[in-house]
């Protein structure tokens, strides 16, 4: 499968909910930082990096922001 998202998109995790040390809620925005092998059931997955750090995530959890 190809990926979705390109490199320096900004992206949207949805369904999720994120706590900073503050704890504050922040906005769920990050930008794809790499682009990463399929999972086992072949989906495409993506490293995402924001102010809080970075995470992996797969291309069903990310929208595109415009």
């Amino acid at each position: 499968m190809s990926h979705k998202f390109k490199l320096g998109q900004s992206v949207r995790q949805t369904g999720m909910n994120y706590v900073d040390n503050k704890n504050s809620v922040t906005d769920g925005l990050f930008e794809v930082v790499r682009l990463m092998p399929d999972d086992r059931s072949g989906e495409p997955c993506y490293r995402i990096k924001s102010a809080g750090g970075e995470r992996a995530a797969r291309e069903g959890e990310l929208t595109p922001v415009s």
